[in-house]
């Protein structure tokens, strides 16, 4: 058979179908589609042949440093393919093969979610499956999906594709009932020499073409609830209705706290920010907070805090903003944190001269090369030897380029030697030299020294988040964690004066803030900054959570990918959010003091819902609910039961059209 090229999948997909013909109307036939590729021709071929169409979703085992090269395959339902020859001839270990795998599971079920929108796998059982796929060639991913679906006890499987070659083919006569395809070029060079148009297909691309063949996901069904329960609760909320004096009470129970903690239930809604900017100027103005410690990347915040002190050259707050560039921007690069900036600015301009300033600070640990470039920028201004020695102990991570991710694959599976050593070592000079100013060679401000000591504790922390989080998901998240609450211990030093500690009110979400003993993660070992802070301070911390009901959010469809305006689902039955739902009040202040009947009452058990900055509808229990015990995560609550998305600065259309009236799904 001589080779042909296809325009496109679409085609592809149409003359492929034709070969299929004889299975046509068939009642006990399922067309499979694997994504991404696949999905358009199997499109074409559930048109054609009046079937329906599910997807089943493969990924393949690249070689690490080669990921272009398969050394296997992993598919739905668990089942894994490995290409021995690869496997043996490069002598990759097991634990490296397991660790890849591990990745592209997570990565697996990260789609399923996505496209699937939570539905359960199509039943198989008895039925003729029709595997489709755009083009094959080593086959590896076919062969896993042939193997996962089989173990379903479908009566028959087809393999079709488009395009192959015929050792392909032959050797996949032996996985499946029947291979089908369009065509055998001779030779073979590879699936994309099939087509003319051999694009990438989107994830977008695929819930658009998927969507019509899967059923929507139904709405929770109202929950009963005790009324004489809703009666205590009612009586226990203080009703927010927008006048500063609301506040009042949460003010007195704050009372000389050290750590004021502010979450949010997701990172892209307006009131959340509105609220915690409301109670934060009071607190700046009557209880003499010095400090806003945000869930943000140190270099970016220090810009921020740059500006609202008066020191930099920005001419507003937006291009203060503007060093937030890593997604998701709109977390922090929003219309509502643009006001509470200029507030911050403008209240510091009030101040006498010599007192001391409100700062803003990032807490987190994402700036790995944005901070080594910042310590050696601060170095090289003071002290051009010790630029010289930061430089080549950075030079460690040259190898990896802006890849933090490559880095902490190859180091976390033990191919590459790690960068501990090197990132520690530099932590440990600066904070030698911050104990002793008098040993600089240059005029170093003191607030720029500790900007480059913070910077330096970000890159140690970092280096070693990335090193672990492949293969260590709980001691990442500890990691993370455990960084934010040194780096806020570090900050009220700082700031302190007369030898107290400063005061520090800290935004960030209440997957954060909530203490984690209080929630199912604790029973995989998981903690977080609000139970650290509580470990470390004790009464001296006071932690407030957000919840919401309904509305719309800011976030995306998947990581890196375009914000959009998102509808919130209704609470999940057995929800906190279904709870305060029912009590049929707009805003509310709900007070959590130890022994209190609301405390006793929102004890029980409950879920939670989060939402971070992906937010996936469809698989909306397992993605964005864990159980709770709230009245022990914090010492009060905001509800507000409807609330509208945060304004990114830098809207697209898809944001400015917002989420389709639909229930199939538009991902912390």
């Amino acid at each position: 058979m001589t080779s042909h090229v296809f325009r496109d999948r679409t085609e592809a997909g149409r003359q492929l179908a034709d070969r299929l013909a004889d299975y046509a109307g068939r009642p006990d036939v399922i067309v499979l589609a694997l994504p991404r590729g696949g999905v358009p021709v199997a499109v074409e071929i559930a048109r054609a042949l009046h079937a329906p169409l599910d997807l089943f979703v493969v990924r393949k085992l690249g070689v690490p440093g080669y990921e272009e090269l398969a050394m296997g395959a992993i598919a739905s339902g668990g089942s894994q393919v490995l290409n021995d020859d690869i496997v043996t001839s490069l002598k990759i270990p097991p634990h490296v093969v397991e660790a890849v795998a591990a990745q592209e599971r997570e990565e697996l079920l990260r789609r399923e979610r996505l496209y699937r929108g939570g539905l359960p796998p199509a039943a198989v059982r008895g039925r003729t499956v029709i595997l489709v796929d755009d083009g094959l060639a080593t086959g590896a991913t076919m062969q896993a999906a042939i193997r996962a679906v089989r173990q379903g006890g479908p009566a028959k499987i087809v393999a079709a594709v488009p395009t192959t070659s015929r050792e392909t083919a032959e050797r996949l006569a032996g996985e499946a009932d029947a291979v089908v395809y369009a065509v055998l070029p001779k030779p073979f060079l590879s699936v994309g020499a099939s087509y003319f148009d051999f694009s990438q297909t989107s994830d977008d691309e695929v819930r658009r073409l998927i969507h019509p063949f899967l059923s929507p996901t139904p709405e929770p069904a109202p929950e009963e609830h005790d009324p004489t329960l809703l009666a205590r609760l009612r009586d226990a909320a203080l009703p927010l209705s927008g006048e500063e004096r609301n506040y009042d009470p949460l003010i007195a129970l704050i009372g000389q706290a050290r750590f004021v903690l502010l979450g949010e239930a997701t990172h892209g809604t307006h009131e959340f920010y509105e609220e915690r900017a409301a109670i934060t100027k009071r607190l700046i103005r009557e209880k003499g907070v010095r400090a806003v410690a945000i869930e943000a990347d140190w270099p970016d915040a220090w810009r921020v805090n740059r500006y609202v002190r008066g020191d930099s050259e920005d001419l507003d707050a937006v291009e203060a903003l503007s060093g937030f560039r890593r997604f998701p921007t709109w977390m922090w690069r929003n219309t509502e944190m643009v006001g509470f900036v200029e507030w911050l600015r403008a209240h510091n301009r009030t101040l006498r001269e010599g007192t001391d300033k409100v700062g803003l600070y990032g807490i987190d640990l994402y700036s790995l090369r944005a901070s080594m470039k910042a310590v050696i920028r601060f170095l090289d201004a003071v002290d051009p030897p010790a630029a010289d020695q930061a430089r080549a102990r950075y030079a460690c991570f040259d190898r990896y380029g802006e890849d933090t991710r490559g880095y902490g694959l190859m180091t976390g599976l033990g191919v590459s030697e790690s960068c501990r050593e090197q990132a520690l070592g530099q932590l440990l000079s600066l904070q030698r030299r911050a104990r002793d100013t008098l040993s600089w060679a240059g005029d170093a401000d003191p607030d720029e020294l500790f900007s480059a000591e913070q910077n330096a504790r970000a890159v140690a922390s970092a280096e070693a988040y990335y090193r672990t989080m492949f293969v260590e998901d709980v001691s990442s998240w500890n990691l993370r964690d455990r960084h934010m609450a040194d780096c806020l211990d570090a900050i009220a030093a700082h700031r302190g004066g007369g030898g107290a500690p400063g005061r520090i009110v800290v935004w960030a979400h209440n997957s954060h803030l909530g203490d984690a003993r209080a929630t199912e993660r604790a029973r995989s070992g998981e903690f977080n900054l609000g139970q650290l802070l509580r470990e470390r301070h004790g009464r001296a911390v006071v932690n407030i959570g957000f919840t919401t009901s309904s509305g719309t959010v800011t976030a995306a469809s998947d990581w890196d990918a375009p914000a959009e305006r998102k509808r919130i689902r209704p609470p999940l039955p057995g929800s906190y959010e279904a709870l305060f739902h029912a009590l049929g009040l707009a805003r509310f202040l709900m007070p959590l003091t130890a022994g209190s009947p609301a405390a006793a009452d929102l004890g029980a058990p409950r879920l939670e819902r989060a939402i971070g900055v992906v937010y996936a509808p469809g698989t909306e229990r397992q993605s964005h609910y864990f159980e709770a015990r709230l009245s022990e995560q914090f010492d009060a609550l905001v509800h507000i039961e409807r609330t509208r998305a945060v304004t990114p600065l830098e809207t697209t259309a898809v944001w400015e059209a917002g989420e389709v009236p639909e229930t199939f799904p538009a991902g912390l």
